[in-house]
C-alpha cells in the first residue's frame, strides 16, 4: 500500500497542485492524507479544501483548523483578522466540517500501523524537533503503539528512528521553512517489515502565490509574503543558509 501525506498546505493552491502533479508522476497512491493546517495564511483557503474534497483526501485537524472552527478569534488583532478573513472565505459549511475532523488517522494492522497526526500524537501545538530528547519523545509518543508516525506542524522534513518507531516529519506543502523554497510532502509504502518513507521536493511559482496574497486582500499580507519568500524559520537563520 502507498500513502501520500501532505501537511501544512496553508491555503497555497499553487503548491498543492504542484505536489499533486508530482505525485501522479510518481505513480500515484492508494490513499491521500492531508495532515492539518490546510487553509489558514494562504490566498486560496476554500479552493484548497475543495481540491482535497475532489480527490477524496482524508484529512486530520491541525491547530489552525481548531482556531478557525472555534469562536475565540474576534478579528481585533492582525492574527485574528486573518482568521476572520479565512472564515469568510471558506464559509459555514467548511467551518462545520473542520469541527468534525479527527485529530489522527491510523492505517494498517496493529502490528504494522501508520499513525498520521498534525504535530505529535499528544497534541496539535507542540513541535517535535528532530533533536528532541528521550524525555520529550517519551512524553509525546512513548505510549503510542504505531510502528510509524507521520506528522507536520514543524515545517522541517526529517526521518528518525526512536525505539523501533519510524518518525517522519512530512514538512510543508505551502510554507517550506528549511531553507529550500520547494514544497515538500512524503510517500509512504507499506512493507512486510514496516513502513518506508520518501520525501518529495517540488518547485512551485512563489511569485504567483505572493501576487495572489496581495490580490486577496488578506490583513497582514506583507508579513505572509515575507514568510513565504524567506522559506526558513527566523530562529534558525544562523543554521539554515
Amino acid at each position: 500500500m502507498r500513502v501520500a501525506i501532505l501537511s501544512d498546505i496553508h491555503g497555497n493552491l499553487v503548491a498543492l497542485d504542484a505536489c499533486l502533479n508530482d505525485l501522479q508522476g510518481q505513480g500515484g497512491a492508494d490513499a491521500l492524507i492531508a495532515a492539518g493546517d490546510l487553509c489558514l495564511d494562504g490566498p486560496k483557503p476554500k479552493k484548497v479544501l475543495q481540491r482535497l474534497e475532489e480527490l477524496g483526501a482524508k484529512c486530520v485537524r491541525g491547530n489552525t483548523e481548531r482556531y478557525l472552527a472555534s469562536e475565540d478569534a474576534d478579528g481585533s488583532g492582525q492574527e485574528d483578522a486573518q482568521i476572520a478573513w479565512a472564515r469568510r472565505d471558506v464559509g459555514d459549511k467548511w467551518l462545520e466540517w473542520m469541527r468534525d475532523l479527527p485529530v489522527a488517522l491510523r492505517i494498517g494492522e496493529d502490528d504494522n500501523q501508520l499513525l498520521v497526526c498534525h504535530a505529535n500524537p499528544a497534541n496539535d501545538e507542540e513541535h517535535l524537533w528532530p533533536d528532541a530528547d528521550d524525555a520529550t519523545l517519551e512524553r509525546l509518543i512513548g505510549q503510542e503503539r504505531a510502528t510509524a508516525i507521520a506528522f507536520g506542524h514543524l515545517h522541517l522534513p526529517y526521518v528518525r528512528m526512536w525505539r523501533g518507531k519510524l518518525l517522519v516529519n512530512v514538512a510543508s506543502v505551502g510554507l517550506p521553512k528549511d531553507g529550500d523554497a520547494r514544497a515538500c510532502y512524503a510517500i509512504f509504502t507499506e512493507r512486510s517489515g514496516g513502513w518506508e518513507a520518501k520525501h518529495r521536493r517540488v518547485d512551485f511559482d512563489v511569485k504567483k502565490v505572493a501576487t495572489q496574497l496581495v490580490d486577496a486582500g488578506i490583513p497582514g499580507s506583507a508579513e505572509l509574503i515575507a514568510t513565504l519568500r524567506r522559506h526558513r524559520y527566523k530562529r534558525l537563520k544562523g543554521f539554515i543558509p
